[in-house]
């Protein structure tokens, strides 16, 4: 590595948020490592950041496993450069009756969007606390603070990781490095979304303007948390339309 870059890296990071969240770091200069549980799910969204100038890179990685984590970033730090942004942006919306809720299914919601999360967020302070910078974001949703009906297991892995990610902010913001927990509490206009809305016999094009959150908003959202001064963090910020009920 002979020249200095501003690394972005953003685990979990599917084609809805986690690639408006890459195609906004890159327009802000960042070289942007997208990882996910298979990669060439991320060569499209590559192959356009690179036609445009950007310089971006896809990784496989299962963010449940501690090695493959700790390798995704030995080779993002050697290979690209130092991570200022670590994005956590993993998880499975998991809705099932109680009674249909097996261990194995409880589990691996929780793994996923929990446990993973944990081993990103140590992984992400290793590199940036000997540095004393850098900025770590981490996705939530609704089920964060609400444990609604049919979704014990995914508001268990929400409501942990947001624990996780106040506990990290907690330690780590003394030492400069800026946690923050994003609270999505809207359906993402996006084509699963919409997919399981005409599962239930619902138009996504006609429910009305901005009755989804787009993903590039929820992409500035991000861009602007990081880009706070440290004198006013924001550690909690929640996004969600105008229209939706709270």
């Amino acid at each position: 590595m002979s020249e200095h870059r501003k690394v972005a890296l953003l685990v979990g990071a599917g084609d809805a948020i986690g690639a408006a969240v890459a195609r906004r770091f890159a327009q802000g200069g960042y070289t942007v490592c997208v990882a996910r549980r298979d990669a060439a799910k991320s060569a499209a969204l590559v192959d356009e950041l690179r036609s445009q100038g950007h310089d971006a890179h896809a990784r496989s990685v299962d963010a449940r496993k501690e090695e493959e984590v700790q390798n995704l970033f030995q080779f993002v730090e050697n290979e690209l450069g130092a991570i200022e942004v670590c994005l956590f942006n993993a998880g499975s919306n998991v809705q099932k009756p109680l009674l249909e809720t097996t261990e194995k299914l409880f589990f691996k919601a929780w793994e996923l969007a929990c446990f993973a999360g944990f081993l990103v967020g140590r992984e992400a302070a290793k590199h940036m606390v000997p540095r004393g910078a850098g900025t770590m974001l981490f996705t939530g949703a609704t089920a964060s603070v609400r444990g609604s009906s049919e979704f014990a297991a995914f508001s268990a892995a929400k409501f942990g990781l947001r624990a996780v990610a106040q506990a990290m902010a907690r330690e780590l913001g003394p030492k400069n490095i800026h946690v923050v927990h994003l609270l999505i509490d809207a359906g993402v206009d996006s084509e699963a979304i919409h997919e399981r809305m005409r599962a239930r016999g619902i138009d996504p094009a006609a429910r009305g303007l901005d009755t989804l959150t787009k993903t590039e908003s929820i992409a500035d959202a991000y861009w602007f948390a990081h880009s706070q001064k440290r004198d006013g963090w924001t550690h909690e910020l929640d996004l969600r339309p105008a229209m939706e009920k709270w």
